[in-house]
């Protein structure tokens, strides 16, 4: 499976989101809502998620093999440091 398309939408605000992903595999699939969030060690990103009656969240989708999600949190995190990047003036709230 090949990552053929990222697109990254930074937000302002100052929380701890920094910008919202989507990512398209193969030309075919594509995945919303992946979160690039500042952590205490630097920024990492999130899958997609909702929220379980339990108050608990679960990933809707997410990279079984560890050396997938390294490869795409990589791309994901090298296309937000990059200038071309969309910048929304509102932050998003979950």
């Amino acid at each position: 499976m090949q990552i053929t398309d990222i697109r990254v939408r930074k937000v302002t605000g100052g929380g701890k989101p920094k910008a919202y992903v989507t990512v398209t595999f193969d030309d075919c699939f594509v995945v919303h809502n992946i979160k690039i969030i500042e952590g205490k060690s630097g920024v990492f990103i999130a899958m997609p998620s909702r929220k379980t009656r339990a108050g608990e969240y679960k990933d809707v989708a997410h990279p079984i093999q560890p050396d997938f999600r390294l490869e795409l949190q990589n791309r994901i995190l090298e296309k937000y440091e990059s200038a071309d990047t969309e910048v929304h003036e509102d932050s998003i709230d979950d």
